[in-house]
Parts: C-alpha cells; structure tokens; sequence
C-alpha cells in the first residue's frame, strides 16, 4: 500500500487504450467494498465508458475538467443523501479507493469535484449531470474519476516535499 501511495499521481492525460473489461469488473468490486457510516452503502457509481457521453461530462463545469478530454473512462460516485447523513465522507472514500485500485492496476486517475460546482450561472454541475445521466434527484453527485493508461507517467512526489510539519503529536502546538 505504501508503495501505491508513494507513486501515485494524478493523471489528466491518458492513451486511447481502453480499460480492459477485467480491470474494469476490478474496480466495480474496489467500489463496492468501500467503507461506510454505519454499513448503510448509500453510494451510487455510474460507470461511463462511452466516449460521447464522456465528451458531454466534460461540460459540467467551465473548468477543472481537462481529465475528461481523453480518459477512456469516467466514474461518477454519488449517493442517497436521504439514507445517509454523511454521505459526502462515504463518497470521498469509495472516489480514493477507486482511485488507488486504479493505481495498483497500472492505470492513471484523476478526481473531479463536482459537489458544489456549477455548470454555468443558473445549473449547477450535479443537476447537469444528472440530467446527462439519468439519475434521480434525491442521488448527489459528489465527484467524477477519471481512469485510463497514462499518456506519461509521473514519478511520485519524493520524501523531502512532503509537509511534515502538518504532522503533530498528543496535541495541536508545536
């Protein structure tokens, strides 16, 4: 695991090469045995492959979108917000777990804030997705991930760069 969080990065550009099928069915189950407040599972996962689709995703907000120019895949992670009071945190794990298994799997992600983000000055970015998606309205969409081969690959952020002094013990001051 650590190995996987050393040398993960987030990928905003990817190959043409598809996601195999196998992969895929790999990240479908990483998703649905992500952890949740009291096992209620109120996430949703709407897994797009279809490259259409994917090019109007990438109008759900004017900026920040650029992973979806060339993933081969999306993931848009929602949730019931009626079956869960934090289904924000739930969602927030199954995007990271999607995320590293991905990673573990050869493959590039990149997460997309969706949650309070507009699409233009009238719609939010979740109301035009989940018009684009067909999904209920009680369904939140918290984010997108993107995922595909990596058109380069990245080298993890080294040791040294990392913000140590984030870091405290038994208590908040120094």
């Amino acid at each position: 695991m650590i190995d996987i969080l050393r040398n993960r990065r987030s990928i905003r550009k990817y190959t043409h090469q598809k996601v195999e099928p196998e992969k895929i069915e790999l990240l479908k189950e990483a998703a649905l045995r992500s952890p949740s407040s009291k096992n209620i599972n109120p996430w949703e996962f709407v897994f797009v492959d279809n490259i259409e689709l994917i090019e109007q995703l990438k109008n759900c907000k004017p900026h920040g979108v650029a992973p979806l120019l060339t993933a081969p895949l999306a993931i848009v992670v929602c949730a019931d917000e009626t079956l869960n009071d934090v289904w924000v945190e739930d969602c927030s794990i199954a995007s990271i777990l999607l995320q590293l298994t991905a990673q573990s799997l050869g493959l590039g992600s990149c997460w997309i804030q969706i949650r309070k983000r507009m699409h233009d000055e009238t719609v939010s970015s979740e109301k035009y997705i989940q018009d684009l998606l067909n999904i209920p309205e009680n369904i939140k969409v918290l984010s997108i991930v993107t995922v595909g081969y990596p058109e380069k690959l990245r080298d993890g952020k080294p040791f040294e760069e990392l913000q140590l002094e984030k870091i405290r013990l038994n208590n908040f001051e120094r």
